[in-house]
């Protein structure tokens, strides 16, 4: 059971799922567990969690519910409502293998919202039925990845992305540096679509009862189409209307409804009437760091969610990504070798990478915990460059089957804006003191001196991070799976970067097993912990560019920024958004560190 996990789920008794294709069922009276998603579906606690009691749900938190609901006998059924939901290919997976966990504990799997997408049809390959509200649109027109190769719009400004990569297949330099794929990015990039592309093609096959040509008919002429349509290529079961919904479950399952919304962990109290009685106790309460410790048996899971950075975690705010600070997860790491009651360790990583130093820091704190206690990985949408050197260091590694790892390579470069300040008529005159001061000027690429003198430090930590993975990946072939490739789900694993295909409570409960905790018996942590007050006006007045003299602020505080910021968020979309601000913080690190660990390039999968 998770403490500090969130489940809000709403029972609404006149809006139930039509049963398209279940049998009638004579039942006197049918019970019906109902979770909805709403809105993006977080990988880690909402930070506000611990002065609202709420916040809300993870992804562990709804796989946690359907569980929940399998293990109760007096459940018939579960509705899963979607209400704008957001989720990345990973987590439809592994839903999707929770509502598989529901049907062979003999309940029935029911789907509804208003558009189905890709995602949302892929989850719907895990359902009993799928149903669309009438009037709703399906679109499913494969996978559709735009590159965008940006040197020649550079070179028009004035600026040249200078850049040095260590692995041919690393393909850092291809978007700013190139005004097309190379040979080598082309062909790694064009191996990980299909194999992207083969999972989704499997779980609506295998899931909907499709073969290859009916599958194909069908994304050929319902790339967007009605309800009607797509019921005839077997993507759905049912349109109905919501109000309609009560009526059609009745007559499926043969009597009165009877609906069930306690399925997932209860949710905390917050701030206690007695704190809210005495403003001084209040603010005392507020300023203090939330209590994350265990009080039995305990597995940690530590949450490595956003860009590698030195220094400390930074929440997501309107316009920037979550970082993942160096400093915090090393003194979660503290934590978690201290406390004797945590007797295992599960690593979540969604990352680009980042910082090679900092991945270098929190390796080395896992490689401290795993001396004492078994640390295992589980891999969300990515474990690319420094998220994988991280990865790495556990003794064991589950991933979803869209999950992306590898880009085992170095980044270093630098954003050459000289010819910019010609064309706009600004006069930078440069002051160096000492024989590398230059290295980093913004005015001219590097010499070639310069650029061996990059490269060989580049070619330093190249060759740690390969150190790094063979030492935590016996056997694996660095010739075939190094130089920046990039590998997804089965691949991955035939290729020795991971061990097993499964979500993230597969992985804690076969931990669990694995240190003889019975279920039920023991409490899943999350590492670091929700956030004190002080820590979250601190990372609000840093978003907004606030900080005590002195002290340097790297969030974007111009007001230029943060319009072009939301100019670009609007561009590309909410759900690209998450994507785009962890690649970008990332890359921004090169103003501080000339040394990354980073995938190359946002992927925009439509």
């Amino acid at each position: 059971m998770l403490r500090f996990a969130r489940l809000h789920i709403v029972l609404v008794a006149l809006v139930a799922l039509a049963v398209g294709i279940v049998p009638r069922i004579a039942l006197a009276d049918a019970t019906l567990g109902w979770i909805e998603i709403r809105g993006p579906l977080l990988e880690t606690p909402d930070p506000y969690a611990a002065l609202t009691g709420g916040g809300s749900p993870t992804l562990l938190d709804m796989v946690d519910a359907l569980h929940a609901a399998a293990e109760r006998d007096d459940l018939d059924a579960v509705v899963i409502r979607l209400r704008d939901a957001k989720m990345t290919t990973s987590q439809v997976e592994e839903l999707g293998e929770a509502m598989l966990d529901l049907r062979s504990a003999g309940k029935k799997v029911h789907l509804f919202t208003e558009i189905y997408g890709p995602a949302e049809l892929v989850l719907g390959s895990y359902a009993d039925e799928v149903i669309m509200q009438t009037g709703g649109a399906i679109s499913l027109p494969g996978l559709h990845v735009e590159e965008m190769f940006l040197a020649d719009a550079l070179n028009w400004l004035g600026l040249k992305m200078d850049y040095v990569q260590i692995g041919a297949y690393k393909g850092a330099k291809e978007q700013l540096g190139n005004n097309g794929p190379s040979k080598e990015w082309a062909e790694n990039f064009s191996q990980l679509l299909d194999s992207l592309y083969g999972a989704m093609r499997h779980h609506l096959m295998e899931g909907r009862h499709l073969s290859d040509r009916r599958l194909d008919d069908a994304m050929e002429s319902a790339w967007f189409s009605s309800g009607a349509e797509a019921i005839d290529h077997g993507l759905i079961d049912a349109e109905i209307d919501r109000l309609d919904l009560p009526k059609h479950l009745e007559e499926a399952y043969g009597g009165d409804i009877t609906y069930v919304t306690n399925l997932g962990p209860k949710s905390d109290d917050g701030i206690g009437a007695d704190a809210l009685s005495n403003p001084f106790a209040l603010f005392e309460t507020l300023m203090q760091e939330p209590d994350n410790g265990p009080t039995r048996n305990s597995i940690a899971l530590l949450d490595i969610d956003g860009a590698i950075i030195d220094g400390e975690s930074k929440a997501a705010g309107p316009f920037g990504g979550a970082s993942v600070g160096s400093l915090t997860i090393r003194e979660s790491l503290k934590k978690i070798e201290d406390e004797s009651l945590i007797k295992g360790v599960v690593i979540r990583i969604n990352s680009p990478g980042g910082s090679a130093i900092a991945s270098e820091s929190i390796w080395r704190g896992i490689h401290r915990v795993a001396e004492k206690k078994p640390v295992w990985v589980s891999v969300g949408s990515m474990a690319a460059s420094g998220g994988y050197y991280i990865a790495v260091g556990g003794s064991k590694i589950y991933l979803d089957s869209s999950s992306i790892v590898g880009s085992i390579g170095v980044v270093g470069g630098k954003l050459v804006r000289g010819g910019a300040y010609d064309k706009l008529r600004i006069n930078v005159v440069p002051h160096d003191r000492g024989p590398a001061a230059n290295l980093m000027s913004t005015l001219e690429p590097w010499t070639d001196a310069q650029r061996k003198l990059v490269r060989d430090r580049m070619t330093e930590t190249y060759d740690v991070f390969v150190g790094r993975v063979e030492a935590g990946r016996p056997g694996i072939n660095i010739d075939k799976t190094a130089e920046g490739r990039l590998f997804a789900g089965e691949k991955a694993i035939d290729m020795g970067l991971a061990d097993q295909i499964g979500g993230l409570r597969v992985a804690i409960t076969d931990l669990a097993d694995d240190l003889g905790l019975a279920d039920g018996k023991y409490d899943v942590l999350h590492y670091p912990g929700a956030l004190s007050l002080q820590k979250l006006l601190q990372n609000v007045m840093g978003r907004f560019g606030l900080s005590a003299p002195g002290v340097a602020n790297h969030s974007s505080g111009n007001p230029l920024l943060t319009a072009a910021a939301a100019g670009v968020r609007e561009l590309v979309g909410l759900q690209s958004w998450s994507a785009f601000q962890d690649s970008a913080n990332a890359m921004l690190q090169l103003r501080r560190e000339p040394v990354l660990l980073t995938s190359p390039r946002v992927l925009l999968f439509r």
